[in-house]
């Protein structure tokens, strides 16, 4: 912004002989000061050009902030106007509309309320003052958004950690979803077994939408609403245990539950979160799911598998259910994880005693198991696809464990259940030879190598690491982390005129 600096010796004009004065204006202030000022004289330019020997075009460039006046001028303008010199050049806006008005200049020759493609609004007597409000107000929420510093993995891991521990405390038990889980199935008609497919689109029109398979849905979305027309657009492709209907489901429990637009990391993932708990509370019911697993308890012969195939839904999804609902309707504590081959833990749960790694800020996910434990000795089996049973002894108890080796498109993920030695009586596998021990996180355990290992290739060895870039990466900004919006709306401008 265009600025103009007074260095002159005025001892008349400050009372202060031979002193320097200086003052920076910001001629755009400066205009509507000289307006305002004009104003209050009941002058027009015609008028106050005459007596300071300037043509009225001349003022009305100062006026505009459009062109510097000289100090001979401003003497002369101070002079008619009846006002100091302070006056005319205080960087205070005159009058609060004038305060707007500055503002929302500013504001339009900012790239950021540029990149929105509004056509330039010239600010006339004619537009109402509460308009400049409200305009001024969203340019400056606007501004405060977008200089909102990018969410980093430690930001996301300490968001995680705090849910984590919620769900601990809960027995990772959300009574108010089973109870809409519950309600949202008796009012389809359910009456027990695998939630079928009719069902599932008896829901979606009963809460009143529509759903549609395109083959064009954007990468960054698993799926799109359009609220408008009340339309899911899902694609056919399964995602992992993301299989269309749990994505269907997921997308359904956002409406049903109440979510608005996430505030921040944190709102987003406990929204997820919640919203993966309906779709699972839906796929296998809280009614349905309990009496068959105290069934199988009572036969000693609990078992995830069976557990997904009665229900016919993803392991993934079973075993995380297990968890829901073994502690307040079976009695027993448990821990669940989610791993790769090289023992990086994605998803982790833990009521039972499990001691887990954790960063400094206590977050599980990122950090590497024990190549002992079973998430990791699986992947060593002679047939990693089968259910692999295992008891481990741990600083802190022996734990038995069935680890399975759920296959997926990117990668292999080994998906975990365990649970504390004398709860072991109660699962099929419990009579397994298969037997490990386990010393972390004493660092001696497997985080240092032998001593024996290190000292023949400490410092002869260079290995090129494979970059976990979820790790390094800044997460994604927007409302909803990693979509883009601007592919959303052109796939749903695309899709409402079908």
């Amino acid at each position: 912004m265009q600025k103009f600096i007074y260095r002159e010796h005025m001892a008349k004009l400050v009372a202060k002989e031979n002193q320097s004065f200086a003052a920076e204006v910001d001629l755009a202030t400066f205009g509507q000061r000289l307006r305002h000022l004009r104003g209050q004289a009941g002058l027009t330019l015609a008028e106050l050009g005459r007596r300071v020997g300037r043509a009225p075009s001349a003022l009305s460039q100062l006026e505009n902030g459009k062109a510097e006046p000289k100090l001979s001028l401003l003497t002369a303008l101070a002079g008619e106007l009846g006002c100091t010199l302070d006056d005319l050049l205080s960087a205070e806006p005159p009058t609060r509309r004038a305060q707007l008005e500055l503002a929302l200049d500013a504001a339009q020759r900012d790239p950021l309320y540029a990149g929105l493609g509004l056509p330039g609004l010239r600010v006339g007597r004619r537009v109402p003052t509460d308009v400049l409000e409200h305009l001024v107000g969203l340019y400056t929420e606007l501004k405060r958004r977008d200089s909102r510093p990018t969410g980093t993995p430690e930001e996301a891991r300490i968001a995680n950690a705090e849910l984590r521990r919620e769900m601990r405390e809960r027995n990772n038990y959300f009574a108010g979803i089973e109870r809409l889980a519950g309600q949202a199935l008796e009012a389809v008609g359910y009456s027990g077994g695998a939630v079928s497919e009719g069902l599932l689109l008896a829901l979606v029109a009963h809460n009143g939408f529509t759903l549609r398979y395109v083959a064009d849905l954007p990468r960054s979305v698993r799926s799109v609403t359009d609220l408008r027309h009340r339309r899911i657009y899902l694609a056919r492709a399964s995602f992992g245990m993301h299989t269309p209907r749990t994505v269907l489901l997921q997308t359904l429990g956002h409406f049903l539950l109440g979510h608005d637009q996430p505030r921040d990391f944190a709102d987003w993932l406990r929204q997820r979160v919640e919203a993966n708990y309906f779709a699972a509370a839906v796929l296998i019911p809280e009614r349905s799911a309990v009496s068959y697993l105290r069934t199988a308890k009572q036969a000693k012969d609990l078992s995830v598998e069976d557990l997904r195939d009665v229900f016919a839904t993803s392991y993934e999804m079973a075993a995380h259910r297990f968890t829901n609902l073994a502690t307040e309707h079976l009695g027993l504590r448990c821990h669940f994880t989610k791993s790769d081959e090289s023992g990086i833990i994605y998803k982790a749960y833990a009521n039972d005693g499990l001691v887990f790694p954790t960063d400094a800020t206590g977050a599980i996910e990122g950090q590497r198991m024990c190549r002992y434990w079973s998430g990791r000795q699986v992947f060593n089996a002679p047939d990693r696809f089968s259910i692999h049973y295992q008891y481990t002894d741990k600083p802190n108890g022996t734990h038995w464990c069935a680890a399975y080796v759920d296959p997926s498109r990117e990668r292999n993920f080994a998906i975990t259940l365990g649970v504390p030695y004398e709860d072991s009586r109660w699962f099929r596998g419990r009579d397994t030879t298969n037997t490990a021990k386990s010393a972390c996180p004493d660092g001696e355990c497997c985080r240092r190598p032998p001593a024996d290992l290190a000292r023949r290739w400490d410092q002869f060895a260079w290995p090129s690491a494979r970059a976990h870039s979820h790790v390094l990466a800044a997460l994604p900004p927007g409302t909803f982390p990693g979509v883009d919006e601007t592919d959303v709306y052109t796939f749903l401008d695309r899709h409402a005129q079908s």
